[in-house]
């Protein structure tokens, strides 16, 4: 999974470098080739096409993508959204991405969540209430704060940004990681289970991750707008592509 997030926005940055994106769009089409949506959109996928069975892998595939999230994906944004500021400077800046405090809350928070899990404490019975409470009201209040910014008129203006990303995450990603995985010896297990997984959760679209960084750090956001909304989209065109090929599996 984390080989996944890495190879998007890998290929993304060298596609961008070739098409000759600014640095701030450059951040934007980073985003959207590394974020994925692999559990909620690929997990509920999983669930659909391969039951319970097939869902139960998918933790295993997402295993430390938050961290990576973090960790890579809002550091390399962040790197774009200050290049300009930094011409002279072909060093990436560690130590100013360091102090975004975006980044150090969010791996702090982790750290935390997973000291406190191998501590063996126990979990406060009020903590439920409070996470019920919490995770709703701040998923909307995120959703209402992008939503405001977005400007779906401006989605024909970055129409070859969104076909490009969608080659990304539909075509190339998925033929790597797939390909990885017959390598191998996935097709052989369980009937090709862990394969079928694969090329599920490697197809997945924009995650709406992908419109934070841009949000946060002053980089296009209409142009992760766009791509979010085109991959997204897209997956009605894909899932009986994705059905097709989970039979020859």
């Amino acid at each position: 999974g984390i080989f996944n997030l890495i190879l998007g926005g890998t290929i993304a940055i060298l596609i961008a470098g070739r098409i000759h994106l600014d640095n701030k769009d450059t951040g934007s089409f980073f985003c959207c080739g590394f974020f994925s949506n692999l559990a909620a959109i690929g997990g509920l996928i999983c669930f659909l096409f391969l039951g319970e069975e097939g869902y139960k892998l998918v933790p295993l595939y997402t295993l430390f993508i938050r961290i990576v999230n973090y960790a890579i994906g809002f550091s390399v944004a962040k790197y774009y959204s200050i290049k300009d500021k930094q011409k002279n400077q072909n060093v990436f800046n560690l130590k100013a991405i360091l102090k975004d405090s975006f980044i150090l809350v969010g791996l702090a928070s982790i750290i935390i969540g997973l000291s406190l899990n191998a501590s063996g404490l126990i979990r406060p019975a009020i903590y439920a209430t409070i996470i019920f409470l919490f995770i709703p009201t701040s998923t909307i209040l995120l959703l209402i704060s992008i939503g405001l910014s977005m400007k779906f008129n401006k989605a024909r203006q970055y129409l070859k940004e969104s076909i490009l990303i969608a080659g990304i995450k539909f075509l190339i990603v998925p033929v790597v990681m797939v390909s990885i995985g017959f390598l191998l010896g996935y097709h052989q297990i369980n009937d090709g289970m862990p394969l079928k997984v694969i090329l599920i959760l490697s197809s997945a679209p924009v995650a709406f991750h992908s419109l934070i960084p841009p949000s946060q750090y002053g980089l296009n956001l209409d142009l992760a707008n766009s791509c979010w909304a085109f991959t997204t989209f897209g997956l009605i065109l894909l899932i009986p592509i994705l059905l097709f090929l989970i039979s020859l599996i």
